[in-house]
């Protein structure tokens, strides 16, 4: 078994994304398979090596390595899809040599009119097909005139697409209702649908687990498996992720960032925990899992199709109940950055003021719920003015 994670480098590693990760991670490592990193970064206008490394990061501070990927290498990468231009090349050539995609010289603002228009008149949106039709003489003169193409794929005018999806069951589309849709752009790079299932058929992907939002694409990919004689993966839309007042989460539910919770003092164990039940229940009543635990536990069948419900309030009291779980030493481990950051052990941190964390963080440690509370609870213990010698020093 072979799955994938294959986030876009266009900013953080948000929660949703997370949880996809997680999930991916967590079949993987119960049926012993692949886990797969792979950077999906052809959008050169928003991609950055900083996103990249950021999620990266995050990852590694959650605790799900991967078996192939950056940093780590293997046997089928490169990983970054800017490496692998010459590969959707080729499978968009093999798709016009079957007849089974067209060069499409309609401009972006052709398009734009049409589109316009179609909706004015109450009509869906989609591409009308204009250039499939043209004859080779039509083609050769756009040729020679020098117009850019882009390549699309001859989508069937009958039939029925269904996905088989692990979670939803059956969900058909009819074909009529895709559309002609663009493989490579007129630069030459490849849209996400071309790039993804060329990915996958040589990456061997198994089993496809992405967030529920990517299901429109999936009628178009199947398409594609088809038309290149390939098998196509198992797939599993994942619920949307809702804030506390139904509404898709976002920023203005607050933080949604991976790097805000940790710098925010969540710990690895909680967020684990916290974003496997974020559409996933093992029973009616158990909350706490280990990473073991959910390691042994978690199966696609117990995934609801429903959307599920981000409650920063529960996420809180989970992390207080691990901080309250940790031992000493490892919560002092923990807390260490934070004292430095709010500059209560001064310049160098010394086996005397590791002891006073210690002491100090056996006494708050019930009243946490963050780490970055630590400071403002214990900040008094250090103010030389109340007590230059601290009470359990003199006792």
């Amino acid at each position: 078994m072979r799955l994938r994670f294959a986030p876009s480098p266009t900013g953080y590693l948000h929660l949703g994304g997370a949880r996809t990760a997680l999930y991916n991670w967590l079949i993987a490592r119960r049926q012993g398979g692949s886990f797969v990193l792979r950077i999906e970064d052809t959008d050169r206008t928003r991609s950055t090596e900083e996103a990249i490394r950021a999620i990266v990061s995050s990852l590694r501070w959650l605790g799900l390595d991967w078996d192939e990927g950056p940093e780590v290498g293997g046997a089928y990468g490169p990983y970054r899809q800017t490496e692998r231009l010459s590969l959707y090349q080729r499978f968009a050539r093999e798709l016009r040599d079957r007849e089974r995609a067209y060069p499409c010289f309609c401009t972006p603002e052709e398009l734009k009119q049409r589109r316009e228009a179609a909706l004015a008149a109450g009509k869906p949106p989609r591409y009308d097909g204009r250039c499939r039709n043209l004859t080779g003489e039509e083609r050769e003169f756009f040729e020679r005139e020098g117009r850019p193409a882009a390549l699309r794929f001859a989508v069937p005018h009958s039939g029925i697409s269904v996905v088989s999806d692990l979670i939803r069951g059956k969900v058909r589309v009819q074909n009529e209702e895709i559309g002609d849709f663009i493989l490579l752009r007129a630069d030459g790079t490849p849209t996400y649908n071309l790039a993804v299932v060329v990915d996958d058929i040589t990456m061997e992907i198994t089993q496809v687990v992405r967030g529920e939002d990517h299901l429109p694409n999936t009628p178009k990919q199947l398409l594609l498996y088809q038309a290149l004689g390939k098998n196509p993966p198992q797939f599993a839309h994942l619920p949307l992720i809702l804030g506390p007042d139904r509404a898709p989460l976002s920023k203005r539910h607050g933080a949604v960032a991976v790097e805000s919770y940790r710098d925010r003092g969540f710990l690895p164990e909680a967020m684990i925990n916290y974003l496997a039940l974020l559409g996933w229940s093992y029973d009616e009543k158990t909350t706490i899992f280990s990473r073991k635990e959910l390691i042994e536990k978690f199966s696609l069948e117990r995934v609801s199709k429903n959307p599920a419900v981000f409650d920063p309030a529960k996420l809180e009291w989970m992390n207080g109940y691990y901080i309250r779980e940790l031992p000493t030493e490892e919560l002092v481990k923990r807390l260490l950055p934070f004292a430095q950051k709010a500059g209560l052990l001064g310049g160098e941190v010394t086996a005397e003021s590791l002891e006073l964390l210690r002491k100090i963080a056996a006494v708050t440690r019930e009243r946490m719920k963050l780490l970055s509370e630590f400071a403002p609870l214990a900040d008094f213990f250090f103010k030389e003015e109340i007590c230059r010698i601290p009470y359990w020093h003199k006792h």
